[in-house]
C-alpha cells in the first residue's frame, strides 16, 4: 500500500511537519538557498556546457576548413596525376634515374632487375629525400614498395628504397 501525497503519514510527512513549523523568515531563506541551488545545477548541467562547446566551436571550425582545404589540395593532385598518359617501362626508367642524378646526385646509386629498381642512399637530408620522393612520383609515375631506411647520427637518411616500373 502506497501513502498518498495528501496523507500526512507519507514519506513527506516529516517534511511537510518541519517546514509548517519554520518562521516566515526561515521558509524564505530555505527557499531561496533551494532557488540558489537550483540555479547552480541549471547552470553546471545546461548552460556550462553549451557555452564551452559554442566558445570551441570557432577554432573547431577552422581546423575543419584547414583540413578540408588540405584534403581537396591533395584530391586536385590525385587528379592531375590520374590524368597523365600511364609511362612505359622505358620512360619510367629514364625519368627515375634523371630524378636520382639530378636531386641525389652522388648520395644514391640505381640498381634495375626486371621491374623493380633498387635506390641505395648514403646521408641524403631529409627535405631531399622527401623533395625525390615526390619528384619520383611526379615524373617516372613510381611509388616505393619497399623502404628500409635508418636515420644515422648526422640527421640524414641512409638505407635503401625499392621502386616498382610499370611492367615491360
Amino acid at each position: 500500500m502506497s501513502a498518498s501525497p495528501m496523507n500526512p503519514s507519507g514519506p513527506l510527512a516529516g517534511l511537510s511537519a518541519r517546514w509548517a513549523s519554520l518562521a516566515p523568515r526561515e521558509k524564505s531563506l530555505t527557499a531561496a538557498a533551494c532557488g540558489l541551488i537550483a540555479l547552480a545545477l541549471v547552470w553546471w548541467v545546461g548552460i556550462a556546457p553549451a557555452r564551452a562547446t559554442l566558445k570551441s566551436a570557432e577554432t573547431q571550425h577552422i581546423n575543419l576548413e584547414q583540413q578540408l582545404d588540405k584534403m581537396r589540395r591533395l584530391q586536385a593532385q590525385a587528379q592531375a596525376l590520374q590524368s597523365q598518359p600511364k609511362l612505359s617501362y622505358d620512360d619510367a626508367s629514364r625519368a627515375l634515374e634523371t630524378s636520382v642524378r639530378e636531386r641525389l646526385g652522388a648520395t644514391a646509386r640505381v640498381a634495375t632487375v626486371g621491374d623493380k629498381t633498387t635506390v641505395t642512399l648514403t646521408g641524403v637530408p631529409p627535405n631531399t629525400l622527401a623533395q625525390w620522393l615526390a619528384q619520383a612520383r611526379s615524373s617516372a609515375r613510381v611509388l616505393p614498395s619497399e623502404a628500409r631506411l635508418t636515420r644515422n647520427a648526422a640527421g640524414t637518411w641512409d638505407g635503401s628504397v625499392v621502386l616498382s616500373l610499370p611492367p615491360r
